[in-house]
């Protein structure tokens, strides 16, 4: 694609060169308190943004410590100073807890430091007590200087030039613990440390027929033990937020044993660290284990996973994440005015937001204090939308009422996978088929697509039957490309026998052209005049109406797992990086084999040239947390909406547009689209969505890499208030 700016664009890189010139700026970049995987990332795009718009940009080692030391603790960055840390995990700058930054002298002599070189833009990386100490710095400032100058340590023209401090944070914490963010730097790198032990764990646990009780990080916050739970089926959670109701101990022992006698081999209870009663009083993973031994005799083993959750190398998520948000981090410090507040940038949906430091911090503090007082609901709520969303899922899918305690329906909901396999399909089957039971639907697996649906492979498919598939990776239902127009006959023939009431479609641009195909031939065919759902599932994120498609992430985790295996081997030597990434139908002539001979040719006897095809790789191996966390989450919304469609018009026919729908993100929010106002945003011919949100990435990729070009920023908002982000629409909590 041609990189030649539009015109909005043209005037976005004017306003961006004119306007935002960092000539004559120096930026501090640091990292404080805890290390999280993708800090690295961070630190490379700060600083790289930084030299780009023409600004000094300076590490400031060990974290708020280097900053009161100062001398070589604070030296200015060249570009070639963060290469090759992308893949790297921890903080090449360092990071340290500080107890004398917390005390005015230390703070004064912090000042000194940074008025010596100019800083006067600082970029905190670290989490709430870090981003605190900055606005605390911040607002002290100007009285700093004067002191500093009563001192004799500067000049009144120093007092003048320096005389504002500008403080944008972005908030690196594995534990995902701040409010006002949908996902912090290291939160997702965390949950792959943590999945992997799982994975690994239910091969021998399964074996022997045990269970397991695994601790996982988070103090004062669940979330990780949360979505661990989610992203592996477990059979119990305990978290800070949200207690065990009382005589949990008896529940937990009555849910085991159910699970026992359903065959159910393994058994998998998360125990965050925090984890609390009613009463405030901790609850242990030795405690639980005591009890499972005690009451029911299980052999049970106790993995505490400690800090190997904030090591290993950056998940593709986190990569992405630090270096966005690094580089709308030195934006806003270029538009920051004296009258700026501190601000934080953080996630929202798949769009980065500004918001007031401190009332995320407050809002973080009112958390603990709401746990405190045994506020629990409140402390929920207050944790944000992507934490209350994913406890009520995981509510849903853990417990299975008594069949007599369900209303039915008397509607039947099919569930079909089409197109390639996807790491993360399973996973929105199992959420799909244990809501539709919740609700009191009956629900049917399709096996091999549109092919298999035309055969009548069509199978009722329960609440048991789907456990364990949650990790598991390709379509234990089967998929195929094959699309319904040549079967519409006998399709609509097996929606009339098996009674079909609505029908969920996961899957890729092939499943998008199959529900086009269904939703046209309702003229024709009256069984099709049902509620119809898509959820997409492709690792080639190229389905309209969706920032985001189940088994993207982890197709891009191969890559850059392959990647970090090659580079690790290069970096023993002493050859420099460099690295080509080629789509496979980028060009007919530009081939892989011919860049891999040019390249060869041309740097013979001054770099060694290598090449590897990941091919189907992409498509295979176990869903990644995300596509796991994702594909239950936005399968289980679908499945809520069929059952809302299906009881507001009980028995009558679906005639409308917006009974045919695509679910995904775009931006900040959840949207239901109707295939046919998505027909317009398609370019069917290269089958890809017209606009994709994701290209703009590649202007920022070219800066990073050193490469002149326009970047369009006109997408830098304005400060929110984190109380009252508006979004039209249900917001999209990632």
């Amino acid at each position: 694609m041609d990189d030649a700016a539009s015109p909005t664009t043209k005037g976005s890189l004017r306003k961006f060169l004119e306007n935002l010139s960092g000539a004559g700026k120096a930026i501090g970049v640091l990292t404080s308190g805890g290390d999280a995987q993708g800090m690295n990332a961070a630190v490379r795009a700060v600083v790289r943004m930084g030299i780009y718009v023409g600004a000094k940009v300076y590490f400031i080692y060990e974290g708020y410590q280097g900053m009161v030391d100062g001398g070589t603790n604070i030296v200015e960055a060249n570009w070639e100073s963060v290469s090759s840390i992308l893949q790297v995990g921890g903080t090449i700058i360092g990071s340290a807890r500080c107890s004398d930054f917390r005390s005015r002298e230390g703070r004064l002599k912090a000042a000194c430091n940074l008025i010596r070189l100019g800083i006067t833009n600082l970029c905190v990386i670290g989490g709430d007590g870090s981003l605190t100490g900055a606005n605390i710095f911040r607002k002290e400032w100007s009285g700093l200087l004067e002191e500093l100058a009563k001192n004799g340590q500067i000049d009144q023209d120093a007092v003048q030039k320096y005389a504002y401090l500008n403080v944008v944070g972005m908030v690196g914490s594995i534990d995902n613990d701040f409010c006002g963010t949908d996902m912090t730097i290291g939160t997702d790198s965390a949950l792959h440390r943590i999945i992997e032990v799982v994975d690994a764990i239910m091969t021998t646990a399964q074996s022997h027929q045990r269970t397991f009780v695994l601790e996982v990080m988070g103090r004062h916050c669940g979330y990780l033990a949360l979505v661990s739970a989610l992203a592996c089926g477990a059979d119990w959670v305990f978290l800070p937020e949200s207690p065990p109701e009382e005589h949990w101990e008896e529940h937990l022992c009555v849910k085991l044993s159910e699970n026992r006698a359903r065959k159910k081999r393994l058994n998998i209870i998360i125990v965050a660290e925090g984890a609390i009663d009613m009463k405030n009083k901790p609850i242990t993973s030795e405690e639980v284990k005591q009890l499972v031994v005690g009451q029911l005799g299980y052999d049970t083993r106790v993995t505490i996973l400690g800090h190997v959750q904030r090591g290993g190398t950056p998940s593709a998520f986190d990569r992405i994440l630090a270096s966005r948000m690094g580089v709308a981090a030195v934006i806003a410090l270029l538009e920051a005015t004296p009258e700026t507040p501190p601000c934080v940038v953080s996630l929202s949906g798949n769009q980065a937001v500004r918001l007031p430091l401190m009332e995320c911090v407050q809002m973080t503090q009112d958390v603990q204090k709401a746990m405190d007082e045994g506020r629990f609901k409140d402390a929920v709520r207050l944790r944000g939308r992507s934490f209350e969303n994913n406890l009520n899922t995981y509510k849903r899918l853990a417990i299975k009422l008594p069949d007599d305690q369900i209303p039915k329906s008397n509607c039947n909901v099919a569930i079909i996978n089409v197109g390639a396999p996807a790491a993360g399909m399973n996973a929105a089957v199992r959420a799909a088929v244990r809501v539709g039971i919740a609700d009191g639907h009956r629900m049917l697996a399709i096996y091999d697509g549109f092919d298999g649906f035309a055969k009548g492979q069509i199978k009722e498919i329960g609440w048991t039957d789907v456990g364990g598939w949650t990790g598991q990776g390709g379509s234990i239902l089967g998929t195929k490309r094959v699309l319904p127009g040549k079967y519409l006959e006998a399709i609509a023939a097996q929606m009339h026998t098996h009674s079909i009431h609505a029908l969920l479609i996961i899957g890729g641009f092939e499943a998008y052209l199959g529900l086009l195909e269904l939703s046209a031939a309702r003229e024709k065919h009256e069984e099709f005049c049902v509620p119809m759902v898509m959820v997409p599932a492709t690792v080639s994120n190229n389905v309209p109406g969706s920032d985001f498609s189940i088994g993207a992430d982890t197709a891009l985790n191969t890559i850059t797992d392959n990647n970090v295996e090659h580079l690790t081997e290069k970096m023993k030597t002493t050859i420099q990086r460099g690295l080509v990434l080629r789509n496979e139908s980028c060009s007919e002539n530009y081939t892989t084999d011919f860049i891999y001979q040019l390249y060869s040719e041309e740097g013979r006897g001054v770099f060694d040239c290598r090449k590897n095809v990941l091919g189907h790789m992409q498509q295979g191996g176990a869903p990644s947390p995300f596509d796991r966390n994702f594909g239950t989450k936005i399968s289980a919304r679908a499945m809520e909406w069929i059952s809302a469609k299906l009881k507001e018009c009980r028995g009558k026919r679906f005639v409308t547009d917006d009974s045919v729908c695509v679910l995904g993100i775009s931006k900040r929010n959840l949207l239901f689209q109707p295939v046919a106002e998505l027909k317009k945003e398609t370019d069917f011919e290269h089958r890809i969505p017209k606009e994709q949100w994701w290209l703009k990435l590649r202007p920022l990729m070219k800066i990073l890499a050193k490469y002149k070009t326009s970047y369009d920023v006109s997408d830098a908002g304005q400060m929110e208030h984190v109380y009252y982000r508006g979004t039209q629409g249900e917001p999209a909590a990632i």
